[in-house]
């Protein structure tokens, strides 16, 4: 099985050396254990025995393998009822834009084109790369074909997100997702003066989001640390740049072109950036409820040594947080307002997570799993009150009382709280 379902078994290839010594080159699956479990697990679940957690993943195997099962005619009819709203709304959110020198058109098509390219890039773009899709056999609607309205190619955001992301989630070190190779947004993460710049570069991050992800797909700190060859780098910028050509043609060339003839190519052009725009900072406010709220944990490379398969599914739970809301909401977020359900299960159809959060919640419950979720409006202000905090170096931990007797004992790595109750907002 690939690692986008996320069944890893096989061991990774070494190739390529950097000092002469044989390196891993981004590893796409783990080696988890068959039984028994890491020395240390995460404080969440350190209550929890080898037998626990092994049952655990039974469990949860079993939830993923009964979806699965289920899926049928009913699914397949969603998600082309939603590529076909998607596409309505595109070509006549462009249509309007055409006489956009009118304000009640110009704010009707850049409303409509914004939802559309929401749709396109969460609920429809996202989960069609996962594989969601693939069962139906369809080759215009299949992980293989599909290329999305984002600046990065497929096929780039499919290794850094797919293989990468959810193999290592929120493993320090190996998941980049974590700050993106720019943010800092963990407290084991060191301190630089550059990190000062957290709140301002977040800030600019969230309009032009397709484009920093574009970068971060291109692996750039992989080819300074020689885990990435400068040819595959090449290789890679082509595609960036063909993806671009063909995006500016599509919003910056075509549509305000057609606008021209109507006195409108001016509003057209701010219109379809404004849509970009919208969406970019949509995307990103999402990703970072996700990911970044209070509860969300990050782990050691040595908390994953002798991870088994139930181990795995607690990282995932533990390393995502969900959004509360409605359901249009959870269209509109592509469903990854249940982020610990996509994580645990990111190639289950996404209209299904609704279904398995109920019983992803009760089975947190019974093991004594912190299930973190809440509104939107408070995810967002925690992710930010996140990004301004870690911009500053970590505060000194109060000594204890026998501080004297305690100057030589080791001290614990740091970790983010992670409250034990079902819910958090």
């Amino acid at each position: 099985m690939t690692a986008t379902t996320n069944r890893p078994t096989t061991t990774p290839t070494r190739v390529g050396t950097v000092d002469g010594a044989a390196t891993t080159i981004r590893p796409k699956k783990p080696i988890l254990a068959a039984t028994g479990g890491p020395a240390h697990r995460p404080s969440a679940a350190a209550h929890l025995t080898d037998a626990d957690v092994e049952r655990l993943g039974r469990e949860l195997d079993a939830l993923r393998d009964r979806i699965i099962s289920t899926r049928g005619a009913k699914d397949a009819a969603y998600i082309r009822r939603v590529i076909r709203i998607q596409r309505t709304l595109e070509v006549v959110g462009r249509a309007t834009l055409l006489l956009s020198k009118k304000k009640s058109a110009f704010v009707a098509g850049t409303a409509m084109l914004s939802v559309a390219k929401i749709l396109e890039n969460m609920e429809i773009g996202h989960n069609v790369l996962h594989g969601q899709w693939d069962w139906m056999r369809d080759p215009d609607i299949h992980s293989t074909t599909w290329e999305w309205d984002f600046v990065t190619p497929a096929a780039a955001w499919k290794h850094t997100h797919n293989d990468l992301h959810h193999t290592w989630t929120n493993v320090l070190g190996k998941d980049k997702d974590v700050g993106y190779s720019t943010l800092r947004m963990a407290e084991d993460q060191p301190w630089r003066p550059f990190n000062i710049l957290n709140p301002a570069i977040n800030l600019i991050l969230a309009p032009f989001f397709e484009w920093g992800i574009a970068i971060y797909d291109l692996e750039l700190e992989a080819v300074k640390d020689g885990e990435k060859s400068k040819d595959d780098l090449k290789r890679d910028l082509k595609a960036v740049g063909r993806k671009v050509v063909r995006q500016f043609t599509k919003d910056y060339a075509a549509t305000p072109l057609a606008a021209m003839p109507f006195g409108s190519g001016k509003q057209a052009l701010i219109g379809t950036f404004t849509a970009n725009a919208i969406r970019n900072v949509w995307a990103h406010s999402v990703i970072f409820c996700g990911h970044f709220p209070d509860g969300v944990d990050t782990f050691t490379e040595e908390e994953i040594e002798g991870e088994t398969r139930g181990d795995w599914y607690i990282r995932q739970m533990l390393g995502s947080a969900n959004i509360s809301g409605s359901k249009l909401m959870h269209i509109m977020t592509g469903n990854l307002s249940h982020q610990i359900e996509h994580h645990c299960f990111p190639d289950l159809p996404s209209n299904r997570y609704a279904e398995v959060a109920v019983e992803m919640r009760e089975i947190c419950q019974r093991y004594g799993l912190p299930y973190t979720t809440g509104p939107m409006p408070k995810q967002v202000y925690q992710a930010w009150a996140k990004v301004f905090r870690l911009a500053l170096p970590n505060r000194p931990r109060p000594l204890p009382k026998n501080a004297a007797h305690a100057v030589n004992a080791p001290v614990p790595p740091r970790r983010s709280a992670l409250p034990m109750v079902a819910s958090v907002g």
